[in-house]
């Protein structure tokens, strides 16, 4: 470098040398305070300390493991026994209750996240076995009184000695729901011959309209929110149907959109034709063309059940007319009608859609809103048009169940980069591990195994493979990866989207196994593998199990965190025993809390 008078001769500086050890002390002072505080953060929550060992030989299968200090979790305490993250009580004082948003999803911060074991009541028991669960369940295991003293005269459910009894009566069907479903069957004919596969129940009760569907092979998900009917959802659970807490409010529901066969609202309280209708919007949006929307329950039949209303019979006409008149707009038509039972029918494809007027109203939702999107999804007061490329997605045009089961459905095409081959292979590799599952779990495919949730599903291969089990499965998919959900829709199967960063919408102890394959390796840059255990713990069953499928890097780390949860792992090989990748066993152990004894 020249000097700046042009002499050519080298600049010195002097202080150099100082400034360059000054600045590397600074640098040491900073990583130890770093280091320093990490070690002695705050004591207040466990801390799972995690190291990443790695071998110094690149080429060995088992080159890298994730290894985790030994913890114990403490126990919540007994007020947390029915503790539910995002549809907290307790939380709801923070949220309007404008259109109800205080019953969607509110997930604590991160800083208020529980590290601690959510009890069992006091007294809990394993729960009654299928099918006998159907019709009853342990008392101590949800022991709520509310629901059985206010509905007992409809007969939802009764107390005797140590159990629940469930009649099978709701508010729409005080005489039985196997009555009920009977006529609704002979109002719609494709509920026998597989044409209806999949169902929502919104405003659900004790589910047992799902359940009686259940017989008749129809898969349906009843949805409810966490509301003053205490614990609907998890009654539900407890005996075995599938459900899930949600309300529609002004988020979308966690389904895509052409995903339910039929949709059923039994005296649900739900107000379709207020806000421009943006409830009924949705249940447009995840009703398959040409399938049902079956309405029992006022304004239907307003003529003869007016008097026990609390209304007025023009009221309640002036309603219908407001209901019909929305479903029009919308594409439905009157499809049949008895007694307290309306079945209107959504259009089987474009014609209608194409007729509207441009200036319609609801108006048509524009090409930049996704209608397969169902997470933390605005609602918009305007309607999805089915996308008419996918025509074979229709009621009408669907192979019947079973056989829709393994055909390769036509919305593969939505997802990058896969083929009817990579589907068949799919279907072909989970009926391979399932074989090697039970050889490793007897229990699986028992009556001892009866609610199931796959937590990251591709496109339903594992519950394909258990659908002759007396068993469902709940097939979550990330929010965060690819949207495979429609397609196991199209199946005849049932699922929900879910982020594993927070909590599932779901009461504690309501599933008897929990499946994941490869999670951690795909979720662990975004989500903490200790808050990720402590999830599933909560919604386990004491004495269920979990089958984690996970790369060698995890399996010890996971383990170690699991013995801290109470639970029992033992390390497997896969059928084709790949060092790379094990097999955990685990099983949750059925403990009472300090505080009851």
């Amino acid at each position: 470098m020249k000097h700046k008078d042009g002499n050519g001769k080298p600049i010195h500086h002097p202080d150099k040398n100082r400034n360059v050890s000054l600045a590397i002390t600074v640098i040491v002072l900073c990583g130890a305070s770093f280091y320093l505080g990490g070690v002695f953060s705050s004591g207040k929550d466990p801390v799972v300390s995690i190291t990443d060992h790695r071998n110094t030989n690149p080429s060995s299968e088992t080159a890298v493991s994730l290894v985790t200090k030994a913890i114990s979790f403490p126990e919540c305490s007994k007020d947390y026994q029915d503790y539910t993250p995002c549809t907290d009580p307790q939380r709801w004082r923070k949220y309007g209750t404008y259109r109800l948003t205080l019953l969607e999803r509110h997930c604590p911060p991160i800083f208020e996240r529980k590290e601690c074991l959510v009890p069992p009541p006091n007294g809990y028991k394993p729960p009654i076995r299928w099918p006998k669960s159907r019709d009853e369940c342990w008392y101590r295991n949800v022991p709520y009184d509310w629901i059985n003293k206010q509905k007992s005269n409809q007969h939802w459910l009764r107390k005797e000695g140590e159990k629940f009894l469930f009649p099978g009566g709701g508010t729409m069907f005080p005489n039985g729901v196997g009555e009920y479903v009977d006529l609704m069957q002979d109002l719609i004919p494709g509920m026998k011959d597989g044409t209806v596969r999949t169902a929502i129940d919104t405003g659900c009760g004790v589910a047992s309209w799902g359940g009686d569907l259940l017989d008749r092979g129809i898969l349906t998900v009843s949805l409810a929110p966490r509301d003053n009917h205490e614990a609907q959802v998890q009654f539900a659970l407890e005996r075995g149907i599938p459900a899930i807490l949600g309300v529609i409010s002004t988020q979308r529901l966690p389904f895509p959109a052409n995903s339910f066969d039929m949709a059923h609202c039994s005296r649900c309280l739900i107000p379709w034709t207020e806000f421009g209708g943006i409830y009924l919007l949705e249940i447009h949006r995840i009703l398959r063309p040409g399938g049902f929307w079956v309405l029992s329950g006022p304004p239907v039949n307003y003529e003869h059940r007016w008097r026990g209303w609390n209304t007025t019979v023009e009221e309640q006409k002036s309603d219908y007319e407001k209901l019909q008149d929305l479903l029009t707009s919308l594409c439905f038509k009157l499809y049949n009608k008895k007694d307290d039972i309306a079945v209107w029918q959504k259009a089987k494809d474009n014609n209608c859609y194409d007729k509207l007027p441009r200036e319609t109203y609801p108006p048509k939702c524009d090409d930049s809103l996704d209608p397969n999107a169902g997470w933390y999804t605005p609602l918009r007061s305007c309607f999805m048009v089915p996308e008419p490329k996918y025509k074979k997605s229709a009621l009408t045009y669907m192979p019947k169940w079973p056989e829709r089961l393994n055909y390769a459905p036509e919305r593969l095409m939505l997802i990058q980069g896969t083929t009817s081959s990579a589907f068949s292979h799919d279907n072909s590799k989970w009926k391979k591990r399932i074989q090697h599952y039970k050889k490793l779990l007897p229990d699986l495919g028992t009556n001892k195994i009866r609610n199931v949730m796959d937590m990251n599903t591709v496109y339903g291969g594992f519950a394909a493979a258990l659908i002759n089990d007396p068993l469902w499965v709940m097939n979550v998919v990330s929010s965060y990866g690819k949207n495979t959900l429609p397609v196991v829709f199209d199946r005849g199967l049932i699922g929900t989207f879910q982020d594993w960063c927070e909590a599932f919408s779901t009461y504690p102890r309501t599933y008897d196994l929990l499946h994941l394959d490869g999670l951690f390796t795909a979720e662990s840059h975004r989500c903490d593998m200790k808050y990720v255990l402590l999830e599933m713990d909560r919604i386990l069953r004491p004495t269920g199990y979990a089958i984690i499928r996970e790369s060698s890097y995890f399996v010890d780390a996971i383990s170690t965190i699991a013995k801290g949860m109470r639970w029992t792992c033992r390390k497997e090989n896969t059928e084709y025993i790949r060092e790379k990748e094990k097999v955990l066993i685990c099983q949750k152990k059925l403990w009472q809390s300090s505080t009851s004894r």
